[in-house]
């Protein structure tokens, strides 16, 4: 539950940010305050490596919304899904540590976005996620990315992609929903 309260609260600070500063420039790094609380701690004493993306979802909701494309898409009843991540950990978060959740758009390919989420303490990384990210329609089907970049009257000037990553969303796809998908183990 206090998952619910933390997107809300950053939800709220995020839109009073875009009121008092504007919007943040596509290639921005957005950055959300943290604390480590009781709820995320797992057996071992220290955060939960479940934990982590629900919290890096604060991050994605604070930029979403800084950028201006929070907005667009419930004007355009679009929304966006996450297709696929992966994440790195380098140190543990312990509890009641305050950290910082960093956020950036990585750049795109043809069909996805591609975001970076980092905790950090100090100005240390403490861990990474790579989020490959879709945007639906939620008349159904997807919103091509220059459709998106039309909307938002702003050129694509997001950076080239890392061979790496492209390599990794290929590597870690599965296939269409529209194509069979049977669990048989090797």
């Amino acid at each position: 539950m206090n998952v619910i309260w933390r997107t809300l609260l950053t939800i709220w600070r995020a839109k009073v940010q875009l009121r008092r500063h504007g919007r943040l420039a596509p290639t921005a790094i957005g950055r959300v305050r943290v604390r480590t609380l009781p709820t995320d701690i797992d057996l071992l004493g220290h955060m939960n490596n479940g934990r982590y993306g629900s919290l890096f979802d604060l991050g994605r909701f604070d930029l979403l919304i800084r950028t201006g494309l929070w907005d667009l898409l419930n004007e355009r009843k679009w929304y966006a899904v996450v297709a696929s991540e992966t994440i790195t950990f380098r140190k543990s978060l312990e509890l009641w540590q305050p950290f910082i959740v960093e956020s950036r758009l990585l750049g795109h390919d043809d069909k996805s976005s591609y975001l970076i989420h980092r905790a950090v303490v100090d100005g240390e990384i403490y861990a990474e996620m790579i989020v490959r990210a879709r945007f639906l329609r939620r008349s159904g089907g997807i919103v091509p990315l220059e459709e998106l970049f039309d909307a938002l009257h702003r050129p694509d000037d997001l950076p080239e992609l890392e061979s790496w990553v492209t390599e990794w969303a290929e590597a870690s796809a599965l296939p269409s929903t529209k194509n069979p998908a049977p669990s048989h183990w090797h």
